[in-house]
């Protein structure tokens, strides 16, 4: 038995925005023009600007059609994933060939870096609805907070999104992360709000540290500092993080480390089971597996293809039971 039914899609997953979305991820985990301080999935592990066919453009589509032909049910199809979907180079092709297949509204995730380039904003163009973020926009804000990799100017990177939104039928929705002390100060927020006024998307959401990042001793806003960078960034913005992310993100890992302990208190379970469970993405799993197995809590045990992780027994108990259940 495969770990997951998919290589490809993940979910549908709970989306405060876009209701139950099924991600559709295009490049490998952590190819990225960015390595951004916040990143729930940890570090950039290729940083790059090369454009090609990452992952098998078929394969992909493959799963997407055999996804629709089992009756899958989602709100919005998303290309997104594990790195920024703009770098492979038939993203275009298959938002069309989705298009063609379905009625449901295709969304593209993306971190906006590569809309500089008129061929990227040609293939995001047949999006019905784009993400693009834009977390700074000051050449040092910019650089603390998204560390791009060589070659990428935060001028034409707004540049590319003031084009990208002149060119596209589909709504724009901008989204903007903001983290105490990388890019919140007055000055930062109002060179935001003057890229918004040149950008001109559909709404601006702001949005904070919520989920362990890349960084540790990364600071959420506290729900004060979000409603004041709402005012500051003007009419546009809304509010997309829970106010009470500053304490959500502090007891985050604890929570969800013991969500994994309680998981496999009752059964082995193998990463995409406890990615389920857990309501995220497997790669972000990875991270509380890591750690627990790092301190010795849990352990794992290959069952053919699958790994499955397990508590280490408690004294007085064997655990064999437990294992027995999975095999």
């Amino acid at each position: 038995m495969k770990d997951s039914q998919w290589e490809h899609l993940y979910g549908p997953v709970p989306s405060r925005r876009l209701g139950r979305s099924l991600g559709i991820d295009l490049v490998p985990y952590k190819v990225c023009t960015y390595d951004c301080v916040y990143c729930q999935l940890g570090r950039t592990t290729r940083h790059t600007l090369q454009r090609k066919e990452y992952v098998d453009s078929q394969a992909i589509l493959g799963e997407i059609e055999a996804w629709l032909h089992e009756d899958g049910e989602a709100d919005y199809l998303t290309f997104s994933g594990l790195g920024e979907p703009t770098l492979h180079s038939r993203l275009g092709e298959m938002i069309q060939a989705v298009r063609g297949r379905t009625d449901l509204p295709v969304v593209v995730l993306t971190n906006g870096s590569l809309l500089w380039q008129a061929e990227v904003r040609a293939e995001v163009c047949g999006a019905d609805l784009l993400v693009p973020s834009l977390d700074a926009a000051t050449p040092a804000g910019f650089a603390r907070i998204n560390r791009p990799v060589e070659g990428i100017e935060i001028e034409q990177v707004i540049e590319g999104l003031r084009r990208t939104r002149e060119d596209c039928a589909g709504e724009m929705w901008l989204e903007v992360l903001l983290a105490s002390g990388y890019n919140d100060s007055p000055e930062e927020l109002q060179a935001l709000r003057e890229a918004v006024e040149v950008i001109q998307p559909a709404r601006v959401q702001i949005n904070t540290v919520v989920r362990p990042p890349a960084e540790s001793g990364l600071q959420a806003l506290s729900a004060e500092e979000l409603q004041q960078a709402q005012q500051a960034l003007g009419p546009r913005a809304e509010i997309i993080a829970p106010l009470e992310a500053r304490e959500l993100m502090a007891g985050e890992r604890e929570r969800s480390e013991a969500q994994v302990r309680e998981l496999l208190r009752r059964r082995p379970c193998t990463l995409s089971d406890l990615a389920a469970g857990l309501n995220m993405h497997r790669n972000e799993a990875v991270k509380y597996v890591e750690a627990l197995l790092a301190r010795g809590e849990i352990t794992s045990s290959q069952r053919g293809a699958n790994s499955f992780y397990m508590l280490v027994a408690e004294p007085g108990t064997t655990g064999e039971r437990a294992a027995d259940e999975s095999a």
